[in-house]
């Protein structure tokens, strides 16, 4: 899976150079990237494949016994001058165990192989970047048509035209993040970027190209309500997005905004069995789910093969 995302100067990412390696057929990050059209997967590795970690590996969430939320009695909510206490579900341990050397043997075994492209917010490109995501993933798609690519797109400063562009390229996932409720855009965001200005973007990208999976995430616990999330969720699936993850909003540095709220495990389920009701294909929900969930890479491989045999 290639996944392209947003976020760092223009120059930290060289798509003349990656795309030049793809265009050779050379080896990019160790790995050989020319691979055959057709599936050359041996059946004892499919085999491994299916056998192998699944979604519950990499999310479940699961809480230890000194780690039920239910018996946490810290604040979940932040009182005025207060700065909340890290909960108990959101402190990770070292991996140890049994269970951690199966699953990095396993994943050994598989041979996959990841590469994320990370390329900007080209404010010196006329386009926002917009061609050097279509012609990387051109090439992409030129070297192996079966691969699986997501773009994790900025909005463009609400150009169409670019949005049309990525949508067009090829690509089979366009994710872009609204990353809270319409309430508090002008708090968490940009100046520059608002909830409608996304909605249009990824509203664009399925008019554009109908069979694109679209994708977008939320980060809980910047003080929204339940009934703005809710109402966000259902704007959200009018503008036909597909898959939705949902995710702690956890504070980088002391100078970037606190923590209003630590949702529980248990919210972050029942947001999920929201998502699902409302229509989203895939739902991801869970205090330590970010956008560009890994996990959900086998699940929306199927649900891409699906579409372009049916519309779903």
């Amino acid at each position: 899976m290639w996944l392209l995302g947003s976020g760092l100067p223009c120059a930290a990412f060289a798509p003349r150079s990656l795309t030049r390696l793809v265009a050779e057929g050379k080896p990019v990050f160790g790995n050989q990237l020319k691979m055959s059209s057709s599936n050359s997967v041996p059946e004892a590795q499919m085999g491994h494949f299916q056998e192998g970690p699944d979604l519950k590996d990499f999310v479940s969430g699961e809480l230890s016994d000194k780690t039920k939320w239910a018996e946490y009695k810290g604040h979940l909510k932040r009182q005025k001058g207060e700065r909340l206490r890290l909960p108990p579900w959101l402190k990770t341990e070292i991996p140890i165990g049994k269970n951690y050397n199966k699953l990095k043997n396993t994943l050994r075994n598989l041979n996959l192989h990841t590469v994320g492209a990370v390329p900007t917010l080209c404010s010196d490109l006329s386009d926002g970047g917009a061609k050097h995501f279509a012609k990387t993933v051109s090439h992409l798609k030129e070297r192996n048509p079966n691969i699986l690519v997501e773009c994790l797109t900025p909005d463009f400063r609400g150009d169409l035209e670019a949005v049309e562009t990525v949508a067009s390229s090829g690509l089979d996932v366009y994710a872009h993040n609204v990353e809270t409720v319409p309430e508090l855009q002008s708090k968490v965001r940009d100046p520059r970027a608002n909830f409608e200005q996304s909605i249009r973007v990824l509203k664009r990208a399925k008019e554009v190209q109908p069979k694109v999976i679209s994708k977008t995430s939320i980060m809980l616990g910047l003080g929204e309500t339940d009934e703005q999330l809710h109402a966000t969720l259902k704007r959200l699936r009018e503008a036909d997005v597909d898959c939705l993850t949902l995710g702690q909003y956890m504070q980088p540095t002391k100078r970037h905004l606190k923590v209003e709220e630590y949702v529980t495990p248990e919210k972050f389920k029942y947001w999920e069995k929201v998502g699902n009701d409302l229509g989203f294909h895939y739902t991801a929900s869970g205090p330590l789910v970010r956008s560009s969930y890994k996990a959900g890479e086998f699940f929306l491989k199927n649900l891409i093969h699906k579409r372009k045999k049916k519309d779903i």
